[in-house]
């Protein structure tokens, strides 16, 4: 990430070559897909685009019928069997959703033998919407064990489960129907709202998220009712459709061992079972026989696809990246663009695409304590830092020069991006050493001061080694002190200790996911959530409006009153959305870079979704000798 690189060798199209094969067949239909995203001073929002290349060949037999004349068909027909093999740096920490924070940093994949309410919709045309960020648009989902979904009043959410759905056939559950009191015993497990429970799971990560939530009861044999203290729908559909949702658990297995953290207890509704697991080394899952579950795309085929999915532990990146360079690993993300050219040197075959980093890197002051509760020393700071140099120098050009208010600019639409902001505006945020100086003498630091920044070690270290330079010439002297993941999480987020500067593993800027609930890292309520102890009652006046916001123009409004707050008020101090890549090798086909779809850290949370619907085209990989 450190050394420069030339702009075009991140724009160019990353090339993916997709090679069609069919099963049985001597046969091959190749075509070849297109896929970039542009970044440029004036907009951060990410294109894509596609062309596609035929050549004409006979296909036979394959799992599927005559193409369909849709915009798949240029992908070729899937085709049954092989193992797709990915990597995670961390041991598997739980089996149990509800305890997924129990080890912070360590992944889960329940994801994988159960499921959630909704999904993604893999009929949409990647040149439309590939699913580049953590945030899903309601136009892009669609229902997974939830059939259709309604809001008879603002307040109250219904959803109908799909008939049809079996548990595994695995005991306690042996084979029986997949229910809406299932759904119930789920979140009343998570709330502590019913079925016997009177606290919520220990160690569940997303209770903040639903205090707004009434009580969720099933109705009926295959309806439940979710109702709401607000009339939001559009702040209920974030919660229950957020990427981090819940999956549902099996009722009889919960009561029958406590909790699902053996990794014995893996039961589910979900396209793989469990099948073996060796701590600190790797997680094997099989193809379910009777997953409920066929393709969108090809509805005659069942799903999945692939009849093994490896999960390998390797913790050291170099072992990693030479597993997906001899072929032994199928895919990796979280790729920086200094990996990405490495790997594009040395083994062009294997394909990449880039995508934005979930947030903007930014340091957080407590704005609760001097001397930063003063905004003329926050706006020194953000007036200290040279963004284009960091963006040019440090990002070799693999990130916009821009600053960031609380939304991302990816998120079209959404918040008030850098390029409507006004002049005036623009100038606290340029680099400009003299006037931050004078802006610190203007608040009773005429030599600047000595401060601390406690920082999350999983967070880029280098950057903010560089961000302390840059303080440091305008007489701002940071030390830096580092802690690991879960020390980090005590006494910042729980003890809320941290009492000058706070650097966190990922941004507090920028944000990518669901737009309403970004507000939670700025709300005086916002508890353990907002570490930088934000107090602005205008901002609590503009989330609570929103709260009972019943149209998307209003809740758009409300989204971006509070990023023009942010911005002006300097709460945050803005550093830079870096751009990241996966690599993935030619036979897996499907793929088109998905965030999160199977390696995502720490949580690949579409792992079984996508994993069930990506298939491996053998001939492929064995003519390039693997």
């Amino acid at each position: 990430m450190k050394k420069a690189a030339i702009w075009t060798l991140l724009t160019c199209l990353l090339v993916i070559s997709l090679v069609l094969s069919s099963c049985g067949s001597s046969t091959t239909t190749t075509t070849t897909a297109a896929t970039s995203s542009t970044t440029t001073k004036t907009t951060t929002t990410t294109t894509i685009s596609q062309t596609t290349t035929k050549t004409t060949s006979t296909v036979s037999t394959s799992p599927t019928t005559a193409l369909s004349g849709k915009w798949w068909d240029k992908l070729g027909r899937p085709v049954y069997g092989g193992d797709l093999v990915v990597s995670k740096f961390n041991n598997i920490g739980t089996f149990d959703g509800s305890a997924s924070t129990s080890t912070p940093g360590s992944p889960s994949i329940q994801n994988c033998w159960q499921e959630r309410l909704v999904a993604d919709d893999w009929t949409v045309d990647p040149a439309v919407f590939n699913y580049p960020l953590a945030f899903r648009p309601d136009i892009y989902l669609k229902g997974a064990l939830a059939e259709s979904w309604s809001f008879p009043d603002p307040s109250t959410f219904v959803i109908k489960i799909r008939q049809g759905i079996k548990w595994q056939n695995t005991p306690p559950m042996n084979g029986r129907d997949f229910v809406a009191a299932d759904v119930a015993y789920t979140f009343h497990r998570d709330l502590g709202g019913g079925d016997g429970f009177t606290a919520p799971t220990p160690y569940f990560s997303t209770v903040a998220n639903y205090k707004p939530l009434v009580s969720v009861t099933a109705t009926d044999k295959y309806t439940v009712e979710f109702k709401w203290s607000i009339s939001n729908p559009e702040m209920i559909m974030e919660t229950l459709t957020v990427a981090g949702s819940e999956c549902i658990v099996p009722p009889e297995a919960v009561k029958q061992w406590g909790d699902l953290m053996d990794w014995h207890h893996a039961i589910g509704t979900g396209p793989f079972i469990l099948n073996d697991f060796v701590s600190g080394a790797s997680a094997t899952l099989v193809r379910n026989p009777t997953y409920w579950g066929n393709d969108e795309r090809y509805p005659q085929n069942q799903l999945p696809y692939i009849d093994r999915l490896k999960i390998l532990i390797i913790p050291d990146f170099s072992t990693e990246l030479a597993g997906l360079r001899t072929g032994k690993i199928d895919a990796m993300d979280a790729l920086t663009l200094e990996k990405s050219l490495s790997i594009q040197k040395s083994n062009p075959e294997i394909l990449q695409v880039q995508y934005p980093y979930g947030s903007a890197y930014s340091v957080d002051p407590r704005n609760d304590k001097a001397p930063f509760s003063d905004i003329k020393v926050r706006k020194a700071l953000q007036m200290s830092l040279d963004l284009p140099t960091i963006a040019k120098s440090f990002y070799g050009g693999a990130a916009s020069p821009d600053p960031s208010g609380m939304t991302s600019a990816y998120l079209a639409g959404w918040g008030w991006p850098y390029a409507q902001w006004p002049q005036d505006l623009k100038d606290e945020y340029a680099y400009n050493p003299t006037a931050a100086k004078k802006l610190l003498s203007d608040a009773g630091f005429p030599n600047g001061f000595t401060t601390n920044c406690v920082a999350h070690g999983g967070g880029d270290l280098d950057l903010l080694q560089i961000v302390k330079g840059y303080f440091a010439n305008i007489g701002v002297n940071m030390t830096i002190q580092t802690m690991d993941s879960a020390s980090w999480t005590s006494y910042v987020r729980t003890a809320q200790k941290a009492d000058a500067l706070i650097y966190n593993a990922s941004g507090s800027l920028g944000i990518s996911f669901e737009p309403l609930r970004q507000f939670n890292r700025f709300l005086s309520t916002g508890g353990t959530i907002n570490w930088a102890m934000i107090r602005d009652p205008n901002m609590d006046a503009i989330y609570a409006k929103m709260s009972n916001a019943t149209s998307l123009d209003d809740n758009k409004k409300a989204i971006r009153d509070g990023n023009e707050l942010v911005v002006r008020q300097h709460y945050l101090i803005s550093l830079l959305v870096p751009n990241y890549f996966a690599a993935y090798q030619p036979w897996l086909k499907g793929f088109s870079g998905q965030i999160f779809a199977l390696t995502g850290e720490p949580s690949p949370l579409f792992m079984g979704f996508y994993a069930s619907r990506f298939w491996i085209d053998a001939k492929l990989k064995k003519s390039l000798g693997h």
